[in-house]
């Protein structure tokens, strides 16, 4: 019997790994498989940052494999403010799961990482290698070396242990049971919720800064059969990135226009050029990921976005919507 525990497993990338794992035929490649028991945990269960609440967690389900997602995240202005808790919540929470998946014998652990670990000044695309090779951005240095640290942890436990522990980088990530606040929310679920909001109030649809900055939009179900793939053939120390191509980018002005298709916005739509775009780009390098997994079929980004726009709106009054 297999235990697969999911740390964050209530989150936006939990959330899709347990639609895929319920939809996807049983026995097939990305769906369930005989003989094994998926556990979503979010942190009404236990607050990970707990040395002695993380350890009764791992006591009572005993998992044989871990996907670590839980973390403590935030958007770019909390990141700033809080670099502390940023980097010592972090740091308790992923040291809890790998000491005590390391005590339990844990057959493989995947932790997910995020872009937001390479340096700042680096060439572009960025690739596996370039992880540790200059400092991240100052904007959310504390989130950047708590998630850096993982990798340098992983490494320790395989040279001293020889647990099989490894890491995941996936690009901007969307889809349903995303976090759509306004305060707090990333590019795609904030254009989503600002849009609905300008339908329903019937006031212009504003999208800060230019719409030029292109980004790498995966879906969080396409995400989520990638971490099931991980978790069965890649054996490997190193992290892997998680993306679609980098001829896949998306502009937030394409991005801001399907928007407005998928919610039939019909109103004033402008961009406010007076507030700032951010970096232009940061293209990562897929190339790793296709060599190994062979063929993958990613969501069309239209499609996706239509589906997240649909579970929105349907969704909206039990969403992650904040305060609006």
């Amino acid at each position: 019997m297999s235990v697969i525990l999911v740390t964050g497993g209530t989150g936006l990338v939990g959330k899709a790994i347990e639609y895929i794992i319920e939809t996807e035929p049983e026995g097939s490649r990305f769906g369930k498989r005989p003989g094994e028991k998926w556990i979503f945990i979010g942190s009404s269960e236990a607050d990970l940052r707990n040395q002695e609440q993380s350890k009764k967690l791992f006591e009572k389900y005993k998992p044989t494999h871990v996907i670590h997602l839980a973390a403590l995240v935030g958007g770019l202005f909390i990141n700033m403010k809080k670099k502390l808790d940023f980097l010592r919540d972090n740091i308790l929470i992923n040291d809890n799961v790998l000491h005590n998946a390391h005590l339990l014998g844990c057959k493989k652990v995947i932790s997910c990482l995020s872009t937001c670990v390479y340096p700042d000044k680096v060439e572009y695309p960025l690739d596996e290698t370039k992880i540790h090779l200059g400092q991240p951005h100052d904007s959310n240095f504390g989130y950047a070396h708590a998630k850096r640290l993982v990798d340098v942890q992983n490494h320790a436990y395989k040279d001293q242990y020889g647990d099989n522990f490894t890491s995941a980088i996936p690009t901007n990530v969307f889809g349903p049971h995303d976090n759509f606040d306004l305060e707090s929310a990333h590019v795609l679920p904030a254009l989503m919720h600002k849009c609905y909001l300008a339908k329903k109030n019937g006031t212009p649809f504003v999208v800060w800064g230019s719409g030029k900055p292109l980004r790498q939009f995966i879906y969080s179900r396409d995400l989520a059969r990638l971490f099931i793939w991980m978790l069965r053939e890649y054996d490997d120390v190193e992290p892997l990135i998680l993306s679609v191509g980098e001829d896949e980018e998306v502009s937030i002005k394409q991005a801001a226009d399907a928007v407005v298709g998928a919610m039939a916005f019909t109103g004033e739509y402008r961009f406010d050029t007076t507030k700032a775009d951010g970096q232009f780009r940061k293209p990562a390098s897929n190339k790793k990921l296709l060599s190994l997994i062979g063929d993958f079929e990613f969501t069309p980004f239209e499609k996706a976005l239509e589906e997240t726009v649909q579970w929105f709106q349907q969704n909206y009054e039990n969403a992650r919507i904040g305060k609006p």
